[in-house]
């Protein structure tokens, strides 16, 4: 591999639709396997919170909404009116954040949501292409159905940077502000950095189709289709000055092997939380692209400041 070609594990988790593949085929099959249902929080076996207001403990609540012909499993931890949304990177379960949620709970009082995006999780598989607007209807339909509809602080790592920054684009009114995890962002996707991505995952692709019911394979074909058209789209979406928003970077980048993509990752992190007066950008020390779970402590600080700037 050359020093300029990212290596499988950072192509797969910076890819946005792509990065689906998170840490290798192996790992992400694991997650999909049957037994992956234990890992999510339900009724009854949800992590307990206490209210700071009445020191009662809260559990999250399983919902599952109804969207476009498929179903979406939705975790409510009730708190106040105010409401922090959590979503998870490319390949990752609602589980990304059952440390953090009982703390953030706990600490703010806001009612907290988790979900699992199509096809993952106890959400139902949605055929062909993934594509960012159905993610963006299935997240806006979830919040609606549940009564959310205004004041949202979005928590949003990796590909969910693509439904944040569609979300913010088309629905301002919705939030009050939002954090975004090493995320995927406009900026970063190029006509130069595009057809690099996607030659770099094409082998993996390749391999994927000989065995496509597997779940893994499933969500690395579905991802790549159509990948080129859509993130040149995704670089021209425009966050809305209106909405604050606070970035957060991995120190070694999902192209932890790759110096220049790593170089252009940053760059389009600081050009986004430069572009306006209430955005800003910190690097999570010692973090790779796993910020939630490389250091849950910090990414709890940060939503606490941005929850706070905004209530």
């Amino acid at each position: 591999m050359s020093p300029t070609s990212p290596n499988r594990r950072s192509v797969d988790r910076a890819l946005s639709a792509l990065a689906l593949v998170v840490v290798g085929i192996g790992t992400v099959a694991a997650c999909n396997d049957d037994d992956s249902a234990a890992q999510q929080p339900t009724p009854q076996n949800a992590t307990a919170s206490v209210l700071p207001e009445t020191g009662h403990a809260a559990k999250s609540k399983l919902h599952m909404i109804e969207n476009g012909g498929h179903r979406l499993a939705f975790y409510v931890t009730e708190g106040s009116s105010s409401t922090i949304v959590l979503d998870s990177g490319g390949g990752e379960y609602s589980s990304q954040w059952n440390e953090i949620v009982p703390k953030l709970h706990a600490a703010t009082g806001a009612t907290v949501i988790t979900y699992d995006r199509a096809g993952l999780g106890k959400s139902d598989v949605v055929p062909g292409p993934w594509k960012v607007e159905s993610a963006v209807s299935d997240l806006k339909a979830g919040l609606e159905q549940l009564g959310v509809t205004r004041g949202v602080t979005l928590v949003s790592h990796s590909q969910a940077g693509e439904i944040a920054n569609y979300m913010a684009q088309d629905n301002p009114e919705m939030l009050s502000g939002a954090l975004l995890v090493d995320a995927n962002l406009p900026p970063f996707f190029t006509d130069e950095e595009i057809p690099r991505l996607v030659a770099a995952v094409q082998p993996e692709v390749d391999a994927a189709r000989q065995n496509p019911e597997k779940p893994a394979n499933r969500q690395l074909i579905s991802t790549s289709e159509g990948f080129a058209a859509a993130h040149r789209a995704f670089h021209k979406v425009v966050w809305p000055d209106s909405v604050p928003a606070r970035v957060m970077i991995s120190e070694k980048t999902p192209f932890e092997g790759s110096p220049e993509d790593a170089r252009r990752w940053r760059e389009a992190a600081a050009s986004f939380a430069h572009a306006a007066s209430n955005r800003s950008l910190v690097t999570a020390k010692g973090t790779s692209h796993e910020v939630p779970t490389d250091r849950p402590d910090l990414v709890l600080k940060e939503i606490e400041n941005v929850f706070a700037a905004q209530h």
